[in-house]
């Protein structure tokens, strides 16, 4: 999967809500760590959520809101949401 160039800025800009140290410096790497990492985009909050679901990720009780916080959901500008695995 090749992601757009908007998704890979959105994800260098914010990668250290998820990781202590940068693990990529050109969107050329953040395309490739992404790609490494299976992240994946959602179209929709109610996606977001089946994925969680889906995966094991347990937000029952949390709020839309908490939900949007965790450190592997970064909100991109598209109003999609992508989400890695740290």
């Amino acid at each position: 999967m090749t992601y757009k160039k908007e998704y890979l800025e959105v994800f260098l800009k914010n990668q250290e809500r998820l990781f202590d140290e940068p693990v990529a410096e050109t969107l050329e790497d953040a395309d490739e760590f992404l790609e490494e990492c299976m992240a994946i985009v959602v179209d929709n909050y109610k996606e977001l959520k089946k994925y969680f679901k889906e995966n094991g990720g347990d937000i029952s009780g949390m709020t839309k809101e908490e939900v949007l916080e965790q450190a592997e959901v970064f909100a991109l500008p598209d109003g999609k949401f992508l989400v890695v695995e740290g």
